[in-house]
């Protein structure tokens, strides 16, 4: 999968890649692969439903828009599920892939 900087104001660690490619959707859903390279970055989700295929890493769920402040432990088989608006830190120390269905 061909890799991508991730932009200077999301990337915390400098030099992080990421890489998606779409899968099929099904009834109005977004469905595909998604890497990400060693390192850390901010995002904001939307909705999703993910299971992690190789990698570890750590999502860190900020208590922003009402959501609670968590984080997830990420490993070859865990399921997570993302709400639209939950502002997150990956931290990823083993290059992360997951398989996401996304709205």
């Amino acid at each position: 999968m061909p890799h991508a900087a991730v932009a200077p104001e999301h990337d915390r660690t400098g030099g992080t890649t990421t890489a998606t490619v779409p899968l099929d959707g099904v009834d109005g859903l977004d469905v595909g692969v998604w890497e990400m390279s060693a390192g850390t970055m901010t995002d904001v989700e939307v909705d999703e439903l993910f299971v992690v295929l190789a990698g570890r890493a750590t999502v860190e769920i900020l208590p922003a828009n009402g959501f609670t402040a968590a984080v997830a432990e990420l490993r070859p088989g865990t399921v997570m599920r993302l709400a639209a608006g939950m502002h997150t830190v990956w931290t990823v120390t083993e290059p992360l892939r997951k398989v996401y269905v996304a709205r």
